[in-house]
């Protein structure tokens, strides 16, 4: 059931990465909600491994991990003692499918309850976890390992995650789940599911567990009341995202016109009908430039029970962006010349993307023309049927030729990017490819990002969570910290 006292700041599930376990940990001593990224928290726990794991943070969770065995195996396969070279590429791992082996299953739950457990360390706040409705394949192990670390809530957007609301009730039951996956060709009959069974993983024995809130990511009433009626369980409340909200956005209603600039425009129809959110009788927040007291008065005004915060929490000390990614970001605010290009076409799943806009990243058209093109992570990719009834999967931002092998349309490739490979870069991950080359950069960020320095102190380069709940909420909040245990923020 849905806390009696709700956050008023949900501080945003970001890029992967970057709504880190450092952010979450310190959004939520403050009271509020901090969030961890859901996306990728598997080749995350493998890639901060080969680096030598600085500070022993991931070995440090996974010390916790309740399923013996799972750990060590882990570790052994991946841990570098001192790290890997730095021109040494990342040791692979499999990519993201509808029967996952056993060492993928051990990854996607052993990271997603590190990613968690850390974020929970040391302090009595709620934590939730973001996950993207799109990226289907990996969501069911995920979600388990962050129910073993004790996640508080689950929220998840990019779709209509109408299921997830009855695979967390019976995940809370210690009983199997399955979810039908989109696969383009799919006909009636097909049973295209990935499935988990708890028990089988945890060889009979499986901890107790507790059953998270539920918040969909919408940005219609149309979708929210559907949701709210035909899900598969409860849906505990909504996070209402408008246009300027950083990462991927919902397409405009109606068919698609984009501007002199290329952007897609949104108008009236994609305001949503925040009366008839409302009548749903469920705790909503507003999401998309309500970095202002005033805009969080607003927004309680309106009756929400608060807003998201994202943007001003991605450029602070405490978050996953590599450092000198960070400062140039903050720079770039400072001077009036940070701008963010809302791209139709930049991301694999077909909803329009915000790129921050940065000399030597993939946002530079000269910089993504000279990238060799490669889907070696996967977790973007479509499902389609082939020919012989089975499962395929293809990527838009693939070598052209495979996709075309595969029955993709050229026109799908045109201006699509690396989302996987670029945001590993942004935290400090990125991989070295077979010509040796350092994968480059693909900053997501919401328009808040042109004034996000504000949140500077005089003679400050930088700022912290902190520094933005002083700043949006001036009363003093009460902190929730047990002095004993401070979190870190780990050198990736």
């Amino acid at each position: 059931m849905m806390s009696a006292q709700r956050p008023i700041i949900i501080q945003g599930g970001m890029g992967a990465g970057v709504s880190s376990w450092t952010l979450a940990n310190a959004v939520s001593r403050t009271g509020q909600l901090g969030v961890v990224s859901g996306t990728a928290l598997d080749i995350l726990l493998a890639r901060r491994l080969q680096v030598g794991d600085p500070g022993g943070h991931m070995r440090r969770a996974l010390s916790h991990f309740p399923i013996p065995g799972v750990a060590q195996r882990i570790i052994d396969k991946y841990f570098i003692e001192g790290g890997k070279p730095k021109d040494a590429p990342f040791k692979p791992k499999p990519v993201p499918s509808l029967k996952p082996s056993k060492s993928l299953e051990e990854l996607l739950v052993a990271s997603n309850f590190v990613e968690v457990y850390l974020a929970k360390e040391g302090h009595d706040g709620p934590v939730g976890i973001n996950y993207l409705e799109k990226i289907q394949a990996p969501n069911l192990p995920s979600i388990f390992g962050a129910m073993l670390a004790g996640v508080s809530y689950v929220l998840m957007g990019a779709g209509i995650p109408k299921a997830i609301p009855g695979i967390l009730d019976r995940l809370s039951r210690k009983e199997p789940v399955e979810l039908k996956i989109d696969v383009v060709g799919a006909e009636a009959g097909d049973d295209f599911c990935t499935r988990f069974d708890p028990v089988a993983f945890c060889d009979g024995d499986v901890p107790d567990l507790i059953r998270p809130d539920f918040l969909a990511i919408v940005s219609s009433a149309t979708l929210a009341s559907m949701l709210a009626r035909k899900s598969s369980g409860m849906v505990n409340g909504f996070i209402i995202e408008g246009p300027t909200a950083g990462g991927h956005n919902a397409p405009p209603r109606g068919k698609m016109q984009l501007s002199i600039e290329g952007e897609p425009i949104y108008g009236d129809r994609d305001d949503c009908d925040l009366s008839a959110i409302s009548k749903l009788g469920l705790p909503f927040w507003l999401a998309g430039s309500y970095a202002e007291p005033e805009r969080i008065s607003e927004a309680l005004e309106m009756g929400a029970a608060g807003v998201q915060i994202g943007t001003a929490f991605a450029f602070c000390d405490e978050s996953g962006f590599d450092d000198q990614l960070r400062q140039a970001s903050l720079d770039l605010s400072r001077r009036g010349e940070a701008e963010v290009f809302t791209d139709p076409v930049a991301s694999p799943t077909g909803f329009p993307f915000k790129v921050l806009q940065m000399d030597s990243t993939l946002s530079d058209e000269d910089v993504y023309l000279d990238r060799a093109r490669i889907c070696d992570l996967g977790y973007l990719r479509h499902a389609y049927k082939k020919e012989n009834g089975k499962v395929g999967w293809r990527c838009p931002s693939e070598p052209i030729d495979d996709y075309l092998k595969k029955g993709g349309e050229l026109s799908d490739t045109v201006g699509r990017k690396c989302v996987c490979n670029g945001l590993m870069s942004n935290i400090g991950l990125g991989q070295i490819q077979r010509n040796g080359e350092l994968e480059k950069p693909l900053i997501t960020s919401g328009d808040d990002v042109s004034d996000v320095a504000r949140f500077l102190k005089p003679g400050a380069t930088s700022y912290s969570a902190m520094d933005v709940i002083e700043y949006l909420l001036p009363e003093p909040m009460p902190m929730i910290v047990q002095p004993d245990v401070a979190a870190s923020k780990p050198a990736v």
